[in-house]
């Protein structure tokens, strides 16, 4: 099946089944609708497409499943952070995992049955993932995992974790595992961020016992795995979010758009004064050059994002063409870091008060924005990668 008959069926298909999410807003509401939704398009055949067959899938391009996420963003049936994780972790179960437990367990996470989790970051660590420290040792043909993860996204409703530790000095000691999370010895904590959500958690490990045939490739590994997942944290998943952020600025244009329709009648109605994008006017002529620095800021804000979206479309169809992407990723992370912040900063100037003076769930968007240039390797981090393996500008 190609794109344009995936997509036109797809559409088809969503237009007579009705996924809309329920009234619960709150993270345990987003959880349940994101595996209402995975349940769904996995029964009916459309979460499929794009995978494999040894794992339940139909088999095509993996743009399908592009295709797919965008269409669940556009419509916002589901938040786009949390569907975009399985992009993430089934291929690296597919790449890393025994052929058996890639077959019984992928199907388990796209057919919603089963949410994951990816412990990776770690207390004293940082962006620095090669000092991590949890520790596993063998004990017969078992491991024993002790240590700390924090950062955890959904680990309170995990039933499974790719789980980095270390079993030797340096990169090459890194060694990756697949982990019950209702295994003995482990303790979730969930963390509240600032923009409200117990979206992250912190993941204890006390003496945890994993069946030698849970390690995810060979010992050792985990670097190579770490490293050939992230570029999926920075295709389909970039995809998705940026088709989501496109509706939040289609958002933001019939909001202003309501505010100036506003603004216009008090004007016509005080004679005199009136306010618009946080800027003080007093006749026509002041009233024009405010909306023009209001164009030129919405301007500014689609030109970011559409410069990420063809950028992540270029990503696409190397991924489409068979390519491995490597550091060239770390441009894609860098443009909708800024581009996302742009948008909310966009928000912030031309809906004043809303952020601050409202419960409107721009507020909640707009804290999450702030932490784009952190989360999945910071921008400084991404800068130095582009500087010194891309542009072969040396350490210095």
């Amino acid at each position: 099946m190609n794109v344009t008959e995936f997509r036109s069926g797809l559409r088809t298909w969503l237009d007579a089944h009705d996924l809309s999410p329920g009234p619960d807003h709150s993270l345990d509401g987003q959880v349940e609708q994101l595996a209402r939704v995975r349940r769904a398009l996995y029964e009916a055949d459309w979460m499929r497409y794009g995978w494999p067959a040894g794992v339940g899938g139909l088999g095509g391009p993996a743009v399908l499943r592009a295709v797919l996420g965008e269409e669940v963003a556009i419509r916002g049936l589901a938040e786009p952070g949390i569907y975009s994780m399985v992009e993430v972790l089934a291929p690296t179960m597919i790449s890393y995992a025994p052929v058996q437990l890639a077959a019984e367990m992928v199907p388990l996470l796209l057919g919603g049955r089963e949410q994951w989790c990816q412990g990776f970051s770690e207390p004293g660590s940082g962006s620095d993932l090669a000092s991590l420290t949890t520790r596993a040792v063998p004990r017969g043909e078992d491991w024993v995992v002790t240590g700390q993860k924090v950062w955890t996204s959904l680990a309170q409703y995990a039933a499974r974790c790719v789980l980095l530790t270390r079993t030797a000095p340096g990169h090459g000691g890194i060694t990756a595992f697949f982990v019950d999370m209702d295994t003995p010895g482990i303790t979730v904590r969930p963390l509240r961020t600032m923009h409200g959500v117990d979206e992250f958690a912190e993941v204890f490990l006390d003496d945890v016992v994993v069946p030698g045939d849970r390690m995810l490739g060979r010992p050792g590994d985990g670097w190579r795995l770490a490293m050939d997942l992230l570029p999926h944290e920075r295709s389909t998943c970039f995809w998705h979010r940026i088709a989501h952020l496109y509706t939040r600025l289609d958002r933001l244009l019939a909001e202003r758009a309501e505010r100036t329709v506003g603004a216009v009648e008090g004007m016509g109605a005080v004679g005199s004064v009136g306010g618009v994008g946080g800027k003080r006017v007093g006749n026509g002529s002041g009233f024009e050059a405010a909306e023009a620095a209001d164009d030129a800021e919405l301007g500014a804000a689609y030109l970011a994002l559409h410069t990420v979206r063809c950028r992540s479309h270029a990503t696409q169809r190397r991924l489409a063409d068979g390519a491995r992407l490597g550091p060239e990723t770390s441009v894609d992370k860098v443009l909708l870091a800024t581009a996302e912040q742009q948008l909310f900063d966009t928000v912030r100037d031309l809906l004043p008060g809303v952020l601050e003076l409202t419960e409107s769930p721009w507020r909640a968007e707009y804290l999450y924005s702030r932490a784009a240039t952190i989360y999945g390797g910071t921008a400084e981090i991404q800068r130095n990668i582009i500087a010194r393996r891309l542009l072969d500008l040396g350490k210095d």
